[in-house]
């Protein structure tokens, strides 16, 4: 099921992106709010005249402008009623999302536009859309100005895709996705997507400080380090990564896992699991999740098996926690994507993915690919490259090439634009 609307040609005036997640602190709660910072600053970049409406901070300017892009903070009179973030009153907030902005965003910027030769792009990002996209839809027909807005609408996962109208929301708009993984998941809804991958921003693909890495060196003495970082979900294998480090330990290998999950309940069940394998678990609260307090989480722990970090990690930390530990376990039993493995390959790190949706890794020649929940297929992959350092640092700098390929940039430079003509 596939039916695109028929656009005219022309130069593009405008680009609207419409998603709950952004780059407030409010907005982010995972990797969507990854994805649409780096596209949105990406096309600005671009020389785009883009526009991202988003459920913003309550407290921030309700329209600004952030170098080249505009930010348009959206529901905000429900938020501050809802401060613990984007999805805090999820509900009341799509509600008005869908009801309020289309018209707003017709009548104040699309009309306008379009007065002058040329045509708009709206692209939408995950389920809590789609309705806006067909209010959307609806206006623009109304003021016959359909033919003249091309509408994406992207999926980075499968939620929600039980609330979704697909037949409509095809007649609305070019259905997207992330990963072919995730366009054979939508095979199943009678909807064949567009792959369109995520990308890295600017940021992603800076160099670790050498300083900074040798500081983590002396304090992990020439362990074993694996690194997640990831929601406390089941689905992305924390159990199989504590039952890993259970299997090393009793091998020898003194390993140290430092984990960073989230709020989610299942992180108890992952320490208990960790108690219960014999692990020594410390917990440590951030101040700043900036390296100076990464590094200094990492104080005395000699005797430690599973260092638990209890705040998000700054950017800059995630790199440096990327590039210095020996693998980075950001494998999972259903990933859409897979941007932290990818992440880990920018920072010059050693990922190692599960099989889903991780179009760009390839088995053995820039990752290390797990297929099975059995704890010692990472050992046997790592072995190799524990033992033999000129493969190991071969295998890191072909994950680096490989993320230089998915930058912003060249995203929408190879992927995006061709889909929309404006090339």
């Amino acid at each position: 099921m596939w039916a695109a609307p028929v656009e005219t040609k022309g130069p593009v005036t405008q680009i609207h992106i419409l998603s709950f997640e952004g780059p407030d602190a409010y907005a982010r709660a995972g990797g969507i709010a990854t994805r649409i910072s780096g596209l949105a600053y990406g096309l600005a970049d671009a020389g785009f005249d883009t526009h991202l409406w988003f459920v913003g901070d309550p407290e921030r300017p309700g329209h600004e402008r952030d170098g080249q892009l505009r930010l348009h903070r959206w529901c905000q009179w429900i938020s501050r009623h809802h401060p613990g973030g984007v999805y805090d009153g999820e509900e009341g907030k799509r509600t008005d999302f869908v009801s309020s902005l289309p018209p707003f965003l017709l009548r104040e910027y699309l009309a306008p536009a379009l007065d002058q030769p040329g045509r708009c792009v709206v692209l939408a990002e995950e389920w809590q859309t789609t309705d806006a996209i067909l209010h959307l839809d609806w206006l623009l027909r109304g003021a016959a100005l359909r033919d003249r807005v091309t509408i994406l609408w992207n999926a980075n996962n499968t939620f929600g895709f039980d609330r979704i109208d697909w037949a409509r929301l095809a007649t609305a708009a070019v259905i997207t996705t992330v990963s072919r993984y995730m366009q054979h998941r939508m095979w199943a809804h009678g909807i064949d997507p567009i792959v369109i991958p995520n990308g890295l921003s600017g940021p992603a693909l800076r160099r670790t400080d050498p300083d900074a890495v040798k500081v983590f060196e002396r304090r992990v003495q020439h362990r074993v380090v694996l690194a997640k970082v990831a929601r406390w979900d089941p689905g992305k294998r924390w159990l199989l990564a504590i039952d890993t480090v259970g299997e090393m330990k009793r091998r020898g290998w003194k390993p140290l896992l430092i984990a960073r999950g989230g709020v989610e309940a299942h992180g108890s069940e992952v320490l208990g699991r960790a108690v219960a394998r014999g692990l020594r678990v410390v917990e440590h609260p951030m101040v700043d999740g900036g390296i100076a307090d990464l590094l200094d989480s990492m104080r005395d722990i000699h005797d430690v098996d599973m260092l638990s970090l209890r705040s998000p990690l700054a950017p800059a930390a995630a790199r440096l926690l990327f590039r210095a530990a020996s693998a980075v376990l950001a494998n999972s039993g259903h990933e859409p994507f897979g941007l932290v493995g990818l992440e880990t390959m920018a920072a010059g790190g050693l990922a190692c993915t599960g099989s889903t949706g991780e179009d760009y890794a390839i088995p053995g020649w820039n990752a290390l690919v797990l297929q099975s929940s059995d704890p010692r297929e990472f050992i046997r992959l790592y072995d190799r490259l524990r033992v033999d350092r000129v493969a190991e640092q071969a295998m890191r700098r072909r994950g680096r090439l490989t993320a230089k390929q998915y930058a912003w940039n060249e995203i929408i430079r190879r992927n995006l634009l061709p889909r929309l003509g404006a090339a």
